[in-house]
């Protein structure tokens, strides 16, 4: 008599940004059944670039994706600090300042990432475009799933993996706030034309607590432009008004200096505003029942640390890997949890660690930084990033 084989665990992954479709590839690369729900009508493109290093290049080296990542990495080639007045202070290799690895670590535009990472697993995962989760009804051997579109399906797990203001979360730990660490900071990203002459390069204007940056990548291409501001509170009246954000955030920037008046009305009249608080998340567990987290949804680690796509796709090859290696889902989260915490913590820890660099809060902190920038070789708090980069040795999965 010959055995029936079992049919593969049924995972559904809400979000389709960079943590659900690593964390897809590497389900079905183990033998699970998967589907991804988006509530977008496709995989966003575009952005500003994202940077993979350390450990998670050897997670896209194993996905065999480094080939088609590095001939699309951007390489940003330095970093130009500027004074109040617009006048350069020094002008610094992009690697140096980040502490990236030069020829190892990579960079690439955001949109070019998610879109490699939808193509190698759109043909053997279940993609809901235009849909996401509207209830979870955890049943001990199965999880409920009611879509907002009203399809309801039956789940032997279900992972947000939805980003730093994750529904899925909210579902079933309740409302962010006792998570979400605030950090003290708001800003706007947004593109603008490419006339400033700049190519493959960053631009840093600081004063006390807020900063202005534009970064160009090819020739030709609209440059991306960030405003940063500190603030003392989160400004939660600004979140669902577009018009009450564009206004905060010229109100931080009064200055006449260099490109800043630009930048404002640019941000003013920008289709693709997007405004948010640089804050991270820290739960004490990242699963319940058979339900768990991913990604920024687990453990946002805040732009400030740079690090936020490298600890999504090691933690869907961990996620994934536990869970194919355990018959038990509780067996299998509580593994994820304790192989990546202590990575995570060292990685979050560099938005505070490293901000005097990018975002010095006071007259001082400013000018301790400039004076490095004339004439340290290593700048204040980087020493630290590459340890917690490479912090993490990756766990090998059968399979």
């Amino acid at each position: 008599m010959t055995d029936v084989p079992s049919r593969p665990r049924t995972v559904l992954v809400s979000g389709a940004s960079i943590a659900g479709p690593a964390l897809a590839y590497w389900l079905h690369h183990h033998g699970f059944a998967v589907t991804v729900v988006e509530k977008a009508s496709k995989v966003r493109g575009g952005g500003y670039a994202i940077d993979i290093r350390g450990t998670a290049r050897g997670v896209v080296e194993r996905m065999g994706l480094l080939p088609e990542l590095r001939r699309a990495h951007v390489n940003t080639r330095r970093l130009t600090f500027l004074d109040l007045d617009g006048e350069p202070i020094a002008t610094w290799p992009a690697d140096a300042v980040v502490g990236s690895e030069t020829g190892h670590d990579l960079e690439v535009r955001r949109g070019d990432l998610t879109a490699l990472l939808y193509r190698v697993t759109r043909d053997t995962v279940e993609y809901l475009f235009d849909d996401s989760i509207a209830t979870l009804d955890d049943r001990g051997d199965h999880v409920d799933v009611t879509f907002r579109g009203g399809a309801r399906r039956r789940f032997d797990l279900v992972i947000g993996a939805d980003g730093l203001h994750s529904h899925t979360r909210s579902l079933v730990m309740g409302p962010e706030e006792p998570y979400h660490r605030y950090l003290g900071r708001a800003f706007a990203g947004f593109t603008l034309p490419d006339d400033f002459g700049l190519e493959r390069e960053g631009v840093i204007w600081n004063a006390p607590d807020r900063n202005a940056i534009l970064y160009a990548y090819e020739p030709g291409e609209r440059v991306h432009g960030f405003l940063t501001f500190g603030l003392a509170e989160p400004p939660l009246r600004a979140f669902r008004d577009p018009e009450a954000q564009r206004d905060l955030v010229a109100s931080h920037f009064p200055d006449r200096q260099w490109e800043v008046p630009r930048l404002v009305a640019a941000m003013r009249e920008a289709d693709d505003l997007f405004f948010d608080v640089v804050s991270q998340i820290h739960l004490p567990t990242w699963s319940k029942g058979r339900v768990a987290l991913a990604g920024d949804a687990a453990h946002a680690p805040s732009f400030l640390s740079g690090q936020g796509s490298s600890l999504a796709l090691v933690g869907a090859y961990v996620l994934a890997g536990e869970l194919a290696a355990h018959a038990d889902h509780t067996a299998a989260f509580a593994a994820y949890e304790k192989t990546l915490r202590e990575y995570v913590t060292l990685n979050q820890d560099l938005a505070t660690q490293g901000g005097i660099v990018v975002t010095p809060r006071t007259q001082q902190e400013l000018d301790i930084r400039n004076d490095a920038l004339r004439g340290r070789t290593t700048l204040p708090a980087q020493e630290q990033r590459p340890l917690a980069y490479n912090a993490l040795r990756l766990p090998d999965y059968v399979g």
